[in-house]
């Protein structure tokens, strides 16, 4: 490879490795466990608790969870072209073809997960999107199962199903909040601000009803 060459092939190894964080984010469960983990502690009325590193490991560890065989399949499929790539230099041409061949045949399973879980409705709008943004010659090219419309489909359903779970999160601890001021304004406690003292009881019905556990195992279930 000449010296243009290899600083070609550097770059995109590099933005191929700077994506992986976006991928993660955008692919994966780890959008609605991450959004549904911030709106619990917004419903506890706990700002600071359980501190934002502690949510995003939790949410980390579930997605993990969650993104498990859809990486081994990845693994299954791309396996035989990075086989076929290995023993060369890393930037080599024989090295990058063999990582772009299993990139194709690893996003195979990827799609399917994304189809699986976007809704209908968004992939239906981020199609005619795809549509309109083309000229009438590109357009047939274009179909619903590309990952152009899968992913912004996926990320917007995700978002939707994490504003629902958040809802019903919201009502059990909006009553505790409500009980608690009126309790307060009736027996004349104005000095006593409501979400201080509702803090203790909703941590304590969270407790009783085992809520951590309801809360993962209601993620995790929604991908099965």
């Amino acid at each position: 490879m000449t010296g243009a060459d290899n600083t070609v092939v550097t770059l995109l190894v590099l933005v191929g490795l700077a994506l992986i964080p976006f991928a993660l984010l955008t692919v994966t469960a780890f959008v609605k466990i991450s959004v549904v983990l911030s709106i619990l502690r917004s419903a506890l009325g706990s700002p600071e608790i359980p501190p934002t590193p502690v949510l995003t490991g939790l949410a980390l560890v579930l997605s993990a969870y969650v993104m498990s065989p859809v990486a081994t399949a990845v693994y299954r499929d791309a396996r035989p072209a990075l086989e076929r790539g290995g023993g060369g230099d890393l930037l080599s041409a024989r090295t990058v073809g063999a990582l772009a061949q299993a990139a194709d045949r690893g996003k195979e399973p990827v799609r399917a997960f994304l189809v699986k879980h976007a809704g209908a409705k968004d992939r239906t709008m981020f199609y005619e999107l795809a549509l309109r943004m083309r000229t009438p010659a590109e357009r047939p090219a274009v179909k619903d199962s590309d990952l152009l419309v899968l992913v912004p489909a996926f990320v917007v359903s995700e978002l939707k199903r994490a504003f629902q779970i958040g809802f019903l999160l919201f009502i059990p601890f909006l009553v505790i909040d409500i009980v608690v001021a009126s309790i307060l304004s009736a027996l004349g406690m104005h000095m006593l601000a409501p979400s201080s003292v509702a803090l203790p009881f909703k941590l304590l019905l969270f407790v009783l009803v085992g809520g951590w556990q309801l809360i993962a195992r209601g993620l995790i279930q929604g991908y099965v």
